[in-house]
């Protein structure tokens, strides 16, 4: 205990060289916290941009849907599947649809299209369809009509209030085609979805197909993107094999890897900021040992045990980690606040790829433990690694040498 407290008060013998040491981990570690917030804030808006723009968190469907997606691999929601959904903890909502393509006509124009029979009110809950509505009116329960996404509605030459001619496979096999009257226009962000999409009542979708009563899948919403590794694991766990369920990153593998590619660059980034910070830190650490060379050879030469000195050296390489670490998450945690209710809008081109992928164009953050703690642990683990410095130039320590210099 008392080489520690003599470890703590030659810290303050020279203020101002303790005070740089610490400054250099202070600002490194407040530096990696906001990158850090950042790029993990960003992330999770845009996993929430994708997942409530069309996907969802967690889907349900027939086990061999995903790899052919054809009506052949509908099903009905049996009362077993109903009220797992409804009673799974977690799960926030839930909407049913029917997916399939088909060729639509107006006059002498035909372009493919892909067809999603939705519960409007539960779809509109889950992915705001309706604020992407530019002309015409959303879908209503029962609706006759359809919704036809803008560069779609213009390839077709058709407006609100035109009548288009759709012809399909249906459930069975035969060949089906009805006539759907537009009744409005939507305008993703994403320029991929203004080219196909069309959106039509459940309802109307199972008559067109011939599909009574059935679904290709049911869209779940959890209550906190934290919560969907537990959910998926509850759900599977009471899931009959018949059906599969699959989280968002399993349905969208290219924003996973995007994701991953943008923080494996952070991760470098972050290693140069380590490395920084470890070379400053041993930095100060030698020049402290070098112009303590006389007092500490006296100091064994007075009876002092090389291993006792080197614990004193260790401790003091200690506190000051600790000393920049815990001044650097202190002084963060109150900007990461500030930024989490203030999140930095991007402008330009940064602005407009980002509004195209059908994302906002914000930097937002987060105040997950994880950003503090990694933080922490390894600028620690640098500071303890420098610490074996000053332990081993004390059991090494030469008295006739050092009391020269």
């Amino acid at each position: 205990m008392k080489n520690y407290i003599i470890a703590w008060r030659n810290l303050w013998r020279n203020k101002r060289r303790t005070l740089i040491t610490v400054s250099s981990i202070f600002f490194g570690v407040l530096i990696a916290i906001i990158m850090s917030s950042m790029q993990e804030g960003s992330y999770i808006s845009m996993i929430n941009n994708v997942v409530k723009f069309y996907s969802g968190y967690i889907q349900i469907h027939d086990k061999d849907y995903w790899e052919n997606k054809t009506l052949y691999y509908s099903f009905q929601a049996d009362d077993s599947l109903n009220l797992l959904v409804r009673e799974t903890d977690g799960i926030s909502m839930s909407s049913e649809r029917l997916e399939s393509f088909a060729l639509a006509s107006s006059g002498d124009k035909t372009q493919a299209v892909m067809v999603v029979g939705v519960e409007p009110e539960q779809e509109n809950k889950i992915t705001e369809l309706s604020k992407w509505v530019v002309n015409g009116k959303f879908l209503e329960q029962g609706s006759r009509g359809i919704l036809l996404a803008r560069e779609l509605a213009q390839n077709l030459d058709a407006g609100v209030g035109d009548t288009i001619v759709m012809l399909s496979q249906g459930y069975y096999g035969s060949n089906e085609a009805d006539k759907f009257v537009v009744e409005g226009i939507l305008n993703f962000p994403s320029p991929e979805l203004n080219k196909r999409f069309c959106y039509m009542d459940i309802q109307r979708a199972r008559e067109f197909y011939s599909a009574d009563g059935m679904i290709t899948s049911i869209v779940i919403m959890v209550s906190d993107y934290s919560d969907v590794s537990r959910v998926l694991k509850n759900i599977r766990s009471k899931l009959n094999p018949a059906y599969t369920a699959m989280s968002w990153d399993e349905m969208q593998p290219e924003l996973v890897q995007m994701i991953n590619g943008d923080r494996a660059g952070g991760l470098v980034m972050k290693a140069i900021l380590y490395i920084i910070i470890g070379f400053g830190i041993l930095g100060t650490i030698i020049m402290m040992i070098a112009e303590r060379r006389k007092e500490l050879a006296i100091m064994v030469a007075v009876g002092m045990q090389k291993y006792k000195l080197g614990i004193i050296l260790f401790m003091e390489t200690v506190y000051i980690g600790i000393i920049g670490v815990f001044s650097g998450i202190i002084v963060s945690i109150p900007m990461i606040i500030y930024f989490i209710h203030h999140p930095l809008p991007l402008t330009g081109s940064a602005a407009q790829a980002m509004t195209d992928m059908g994302i906002e164009p914000f930097m937002y953050f987060t105040a997950a433990p994880k950003i503090f703690t990694h933080q922490m642990i390894t600028v620690f683990a640098i500071t303890l690694l420098v610490s074996l410095y000053p332990l081993a130039s004390a059991l090494s320590l030469n008295i006739i040498k050092w009391m020269r210099n």
